[in-house]
């Protein structure tokens, strides 16, 4: 690690009170419906809006920018560490919406959105039934088996296996190999495939080498730590066709085509490290660090640039280096995930450097916690925050952008922080430098 990215703790304002304003803005961002609850938009401003002008704006749903499945295990576990039966209740509520309401096909696969004008299902974020990512859909199987490990509903945590299961089971069956033997970017509704952009208008240059994929490989991988698949082998050449390519980063965002983009690095550390233990082949996990870790340095911003608080965050890619902050998070997890493998604590150094630099772009009264840091006007600057030629977006995805942060900083409080007991049966909660985070009651 570059001493250069290093970011010390801010102990006015902690990685923990970054944690809980993010969830205090998504908890502002999701209204009833019935016994369950929802997003009301899955792009919003600093006041929680919903941004209908956005292709976003009046979308919800478990898929990728929209996140339900993903921001209900998130708040259910914040929900869990600090005692706060209310948020737990209300993150049950929200994945039941995406269990009961529809988004579930009896095949196994998942609709990612529905309109929040019409209550139609939609494939993609483009509101339309002519493509969607695969690999999109894994991801949301993956985060039903993280919310499993995590809920202590039984009949709940089952259901939310079986129905993991289920798609990862559909992906198996109706995703095919690519001559290259990685998974397309995206198909059709009838699995052939759809090798164009998301704007239908020019063939998609990472169409055959997307991250978005890995997120299929995440999925088969878990199961298969479970128990729950007996295709190791499957899982094994997998794994071997991605190391023998050298790797496929290709942009996993549905809406940007660089083949080299932060967030497939991250994905593809954390996935083949754990494949790595799951296949007992140490090569894919000496190919983890050595090209998939090592490959986020590329992205580090080391300084401030034009004004903007920068320093510590990664940019997303080449051809458009804003710096997202769900992205960032995946990358925190990444690096906490190679300290727990190795004990290196260069990497928790990384890990609480970007969590450090994403708390410094909270904005309003509601918590908010920008969708990414436009330091190059990128985005334009009128979407940014008080109208800065370079500065914050004044838009985030609230469980995606705004809440991801939670899994990097929960896993670091509850697996990795120095506790101590109080007298008064209080615990509290420090960094390794001895920076206090948070004093909680028992957990519940």
């Amino acid at each position: 690690m570059s001493l250069d990215f290093y970011l010390p703790e801010n102990p006015h304002y902690t990685i923990f009170d970054s944690l809980r304003d993010s969830v205090r803005f998504a908890l502002h961002c999701l209204e009833r419906c019935g016994d369950h609850w929802r997003a009301k938009s899955s792009f919003v401003d600093v006041g929680g809006n919903p941004q209908t002008w956005h292709d976003l704006g009046t979308l919800e749903g478990p898929g990728w920018a929209a996140n339900a499945v993903g921001g209900a295990w998130e708040l259910y576990r914040f929900g869990k560490f600090v005692g706060d039966e209310i948020v737990m209740e209300i993150a049950l509520g929200l994945v039941r919406h995406v269990l009961e309401c529809g988004f579930l096909r009896d095949d196994g696969f998942i609709f990612p959105y529905r309109e929040t004008t019409t209550n139609r299902f939609v494939l993609n974020f483009k509101h339309t039934g002519e493509w969607f990512c695969p690999g999109s859909i894994a991801r949301i199987g993956y985060q039903m088996l993280r919310f499993a490990d995590e809920v202590s509903d039984e009949r709940l945590s089952r259901l939310l296996i079986e129905r993991a299961l289920w798609c990862g089971t559909w992906l198996a069956q109706h995703v095919p190999r690519l001559p290259n033997g990685w998974f397309p970017r995206r198909l059709t509704p009838d699995g052939e495939l759809y090798p164009f952009t998301a704007e239908a208008t020019t063939p998609d240059p990472v169409f055959d080498c997307s991250g978005d994929a890995i997120q299929m490989l995440q999925l088969w991988v878990e199961l298969g730590r479970r128990g729950l698949i007996g295709t190791l082998g499957t899982i094994a050449d997998v794994v071997r066709v991605f190391v023998s390519s050298g790797g496929f980063f290709g942009s996993v965002n549905h809406d940007t085509y660089d083949r080299h983009e932060n967030v497939a690095y991250a994905l593809a550390f954390r996935t083949l490290l754990r494949a790595s233990e799951l296949l007992e082949m140490p090569e894919v996990r000496a190919f983890a660090y050595k090209v998939c870790l090592r490959g986020l340095d590329k992205f580090k911003m080391t300084e401030d640039r034009n004004g903007v608080a920068t320093k510590g965050l990664l940019f997303i890619e080449d051809s458009w280096n804003t710096a997202y902050l769900w992205e960032n998070a995946e990358a925190a997890s990444a690096y906490l995930d190679a300290f727990a493998d190795t004990g290196d604590e260069q990497f928790l150094r990384d890990a609480l450097t970007i969590l450090r630099a994403s708390a410094k772009h909270h904005y309003g009264d509601k918590g908010f916690l920008t969708e990414g840091v436009d330091w190059d006007n990128v985005v334009g600057c009128q979407h940014h925050i008080n109208g800065a030629t370079f500065g914050a977006i004044r838009y985030t995805k609230p469980l995606l952008n705004n809440l991801h942060i939670a899994e990097p900083t929960l896993d670091y409080l509850q697996l990795r922080a120095p506790q101590h007991s109080q007298p008064d049966g209080r615990t509290a909660f420090y960094d390794y430098e001895g920076n206090l985070l948070v004093t909680l009651p028992p957990a519940i």
